[in-house]
């Protein structure tokens, strides 16, 4: 489904703007850094807001940057979220911006969610005159791991001024340009891994009596695991327990001494949380000790659910309505296994984090995220502005009666 977008929606000065969004995303682009080293992407934001003369501290939970712009006038005070980090993956476009890092690259929408929040802040602070409270906009480290929301929580972001609630958003080319995913309650899913080493005995392959078969208790194993879901959960209740990685042994007939196990482990259910490294580890160490093996456990229980407030995805669907030209271009049953560190904020405050479809299929813009050809419409970089803006103006007018 393609929903064109009206150019009514986009106020003139945030059209306006589009250049420089593209240019800053394409900055981003060619020079991506894993998290928690985004020394030079910290740099950018920091060199802007400077220009810009808004408020700033750099150097939050290592490379995390906040810029406040208080309104002239008193009122609730609402934070924007956007992540920076890249991926250590080898890009495969051919373009003009293309990284010029040697297996890094922003292959999941982050650059465009950073252009994004600097056209954000920059709006805002243009029309500071005009707003009834605050804005905090968190330019966060580390989304793709290990995780820079709960360090920046911890580093006090959504303090001094409190925040009441927070919005993000994240570029989407699940959906097409012009559609945007907008649903209460959990939107992403809690991430959980999970390393296994089963220790048997080796041995001859011809004369497998005299050993304890690592392989054969790991394929048990592996089997074990998916009865977790069928059989443990509620069939309504969604889950996955996947097993992404299975290694043992170098010669075809040698039984070797270990295999190791890995996976991951998604859900939605908050109430699951605890439920599933008990479980694990309960099936590995019976099929262990009815075949004779030992083992080790590892279980890290990374991410919680991304879990939407009502009130504030209430706030953020009228305003995407607002945008696009057909309510059918949003989209709630826009769920994903995925997982998300926006889900610690949302914890702390009343929140809502949305997809902005962004594939764009005639232009081969539709490779999916993580994806060495990831790419999307730029076109949407506009579109996030001004969605952030009217979220802004809306929760200052209303925003109390949608958090209770």
């Amino acid at each position: 489904m393609q929903v064109s977008l009206s150019s009514q929606t986009i106020r003139p000065e945030i059209q306006a703007l589009q250049a420089e969004l593209v240019q800053w995303r394409r900055q981003l682009h060619q020079y991506p850094e894993l998290g928690f080293q985004e020394q030079q992407t910290a740099a950018l934001i920091c060199d802007r807001l400077n220009a810009w003369k808004i408020e700033h501290q750099a150097g939050i939970a290592k490379t995390g940057v906040v810029a406040v712009i208080p309104g002239a006038h008193p009122g609730p005070v609402l934070a924007i979220r956007a992540d920076m980090d890249a991926l250590p993956i080898q890009e495969m476009n051919q373009v003009p911006y293309c990284s010029q890092r040697d297996g890094l690259m922003h292959a999941c929408g982050h650059d465009g969610h950073t252009a994004i929040a600097l056209g954000t802040a920059r709006y805002l602070h243009q029309h500071r005159q005009d707003l009834h409270g605050t804005v905090k906009i968190i330019f966060q480290p580390a989304e793709e791991g290990p995780g820079g929301a709960k360090p920046m929580i911890e580093a006090g972001v959504l303090k001094n001024p409190d925040v009441d609630a927070i919005i993000g958003l994240h570029i989407w080319n699940n959906l097409p340009l012009g559609a945007m995913g907008v649903r209460s309650g959990p939107l992403m899913a809690a991430v959980e891994l999970f390393d296994c080493v089963i220790h048997g005995r080796g041995g001859h392959g011809a004369i497998p009596q005299q050993t304890v078969d690592p392989i054969v208790v790991g394929a048990n194993v592996v089997s074990a695991l998916q009865t977790i879901v069928s059989r443990n959960l509620d069939p309504i209740t969604s889950g996955v327990v996947t097993v992404g990685k299975f290694q043992a042994g170098d010669a075809p007939n040698v039984i070797p001494d270990v295999a190791k196990l890995g996976g991951t482990v998604r859900y939605f259910d908050p109430a699951l949380d605890g439920f599933f490294p008990q479980r694990l580890e309960d099936l590995i160490a019976g099929i262990c000790q009815s075949y004779g093996a030992t083992y080790n456990f590892d279980y890290q229980q990374l991410y919680p659910a991304t879990v939407n407030h009502p009130g504030m995805t209430d706030l953020v669907r009228s305003v995407v309505e607002s945008v696009i030209e057909t309510p059918q271009g949003v989209v709630p049953e826009c769920q994903t296994m995925g997982g998300e560190d926006m889900s610690f904020f949302l914890q702390q405050v009343p929140g809502c984090y949305f997809f902005l479809g962004a594939a764009n299929a005639e232009l081969g813009l539709n490779y999916p995220h993580h994806h060495p050809r990831f790419d999307f419409d730029e076109t949407v970089l506009g579109t996030g502005v001004e969605l952030f803006v009217r979220c802004v103006d809306k929760f200052f007018k209303e925003g109390l009666t949608y958090i209770g």
